[in-house]
């Protein structure tokens, strides 16, 4: 790697769970320094400082702040990445967006549709010539998701029609003070936890979705746990049904209380010639082509190969947010977009919150009526 890349000094703002992965993955790419950490909660901070301790090298000691507006007092830093809980995303990014600094945003972008459209407005009314600002999405970049694309927009299989995604996982951690626990703080489970899915559907049908109809309940998980005396509100369940402009149909079978299984995901594309999957805890991807006859398909292990060895170590997300962080100071340094942009997180919030909608109120819902 070329010694005169550009330096880029990042402050994580939220030192959580996912704070920390970020960390691991900067920790592994060149010209890239974590300078501050931001998190009024101090085990939060001490988990952070350690991972950026534990490559055995002595780093400059990052500034830590409790609050956001202090972090932007005292600058220094070229991107940030926020990983707060969800309900704060809105209050957090504005200061940064004003700021000016490249931005990543962990998913959701905000826990409504109107949050985000007020994000959307700051960012459009803050606009810096070369600044990134990126969604963090990062089931884009796992490995075996990543192939599947490929074959989706190869042509082999043909006219794409339909998309099913299962995910079928373990409950929902614990956060610090089980922020998690409540709709009210999420966007709710298909917001919080689907936006992911429905970024896929429409990056892998390059499509725009205009009815969700769903079915989904809080069937097993939590019910006996209290917090100040309530209950949680969480669904860990539930069927999705997307219809998409250009006829094509995407489904999501979500089971959160499913741990016992092999693969946590799996992703099946089917086309007028031929269908993929994507196994992503296996690494395996599967292509079978109609002409080939019944049942025939090509297997392929799709390794991590490209992922750091310490990245791989920490395990978490099979290594895609080192992809997705690689991504993004391409098009930092490059001076290009961002390739999951603000408006891509707005739609997978939009597309969870009609999902909502279409489980309280019985019946299928359009897009407009969340789009407005």
């Amino acid at each position: 790697m070329s010694d005169d890349l550009m330096q880029l000094r990042y402050a994580i703002v939220g030192a959580g769970m996912m704070g920390v992965e970020h960390i691991h993955a900067l920790k592994s790419l060149p010209a890239t320094e974590v300078v501050a950490l931001c998190d009024p909660h101090a085990p939060s901070i001490d988990a952070a400082v350690a991972a950026l301790g534990s490559t055995g090298r002595a780093p400059t000691a990052p500034q830590v702040y409790d609050s956001v507006d202090l972090l932007v007092a005292a600058g220094g830093f070229d991107v940030a990445v926020v990983a707060t809980p969800n309900y704060t995303h809105r209050d957090v990014v504005a200061p940064l967006l004003q700021h000016g600094a490249h931005l990543l945003i962990e998913k959701p972008l905000c826990i409504t549709t109107q949050q985000c459209r007020e994000l959307i407005t700051l960012e459009e009314t803050t606009a810096r010539d070369g600044r990134v600002v990126w969604t963090g999405l990062e089931y884009r970049y796992m490995a075996p998701t990543m192939r599947l694309l490929e074959h989706a927009r190869s042509g082999v299989l043909g006219n794409l029609r339909m998309l099913a995604i299962r995910e079928h996982r373990f409950p929902f951690l614990v956060k610090v003070g089980d922020w998690n626990r409540f709709s009210r703080n999420t966007g709710g489970t298909l917001v919080e936890k689907c936006c992911h899915f429905f970024d896929l559907m429409r990056l892998v049908l390059a499509d725009e979705p205009v009815r969700v109809f769903a079915s989904g309940a809080q069937d097993v998980n939590h019910l006996d746990e209290r917090y100040d005396g309530e209950q949680p509100d969480i669904l860990d369940n539930a069927f999705v049904i997307v219809d998409f402009k250009r006829g094509a149909r995407a489904s999501l079978d979500l089971c959160m209380f499913a741990e016992a299984t092999r693969n946590e995901q799996e992703i099946s594309l089917v086309g007028d010639l031929g269908k993929a999957e994507a196994l992503v805890t296996e690494s395996v991807v599967r292509l079978g082509l109609r002409k080939d006859g019944w049942f025939q398909t090509r297997e392929e292990a799709v390794t991590a190969s490209d992922v750091p060895e310490a990245v791989q170590r920490h395990g978490s997300h099979h290594g895609s947010s080192w992809r997705e962080h690689v991504a993004m100071q391409r098009a930092i340094r490059d001076g290009t977009p961002a390739a999951v942009t603000l408006h891509d997180g707005f739609m997978s919030v939009a597309m969870g919150e009609a999902a909502h909608r279409s489980i309280d109120l019985g019946r299928q819902v359009a897009l407009s009526e969340v789009l407005g």
